[in-house]
């Protein structure tokens, strides 16, 4: 659960900074902007990336019954926001290993969410 709680931290964290990128053209800390994404793809990835963040410390925090469910949808959203970046706008930087690993590590959070004895114990959720 610390591990979600960290990466959640790190999401809001990147996904302000690329809002930040994205709106002022001022580079944070690095360069986050991708040149190969669309400007309306680009500002759903950062929204997308902002709102998991913040809906995972949100829930965390509040104990939200539906913490677990919500992160599921942010997760599948994310996932398919990944599928037609790496298949449609495939750059340099990207490539299918690191696309698998993403996807492996949403089934891994979702299914750690929904079954997982410590989550049900946090939020209170029962599937």
């Amino acid at each position: 659960m610390s591990l979600l709680l960290f990466a959640s931290i790190g999401m809001l964290i990147w996904g302000i900074a690329g809002f930040f990128e994205y709106f002022t053209g001022i580079v944070p800390f690095i360069h986050l902007q991708n040149a190969a994404y669309p400007d309306g793809l680009q500002f759903v990835h950062w929204l997308l990336i902002t709102v998991s963040g913040g809906v995972f410390l949100c829930g965390y925090f509040t104990r939200w019954k539906w913490t677990p469910v919500a992160m599921v949808t942010m997760y599948s959203n994310l996932a398919v926001l990944c599928t037609i970046q790496t298949f449609d706008f495939m750059s340099e930087q990207w490539g299918y290993t690191q696309y698998f690993v993403e996807m492996i590590s949403y089934m891994v959070h979702s299914s750690y969410l929904l079954f997982s004895s410590l989550s049900k114990k946090r939020f209170g959720f029962n599937n």
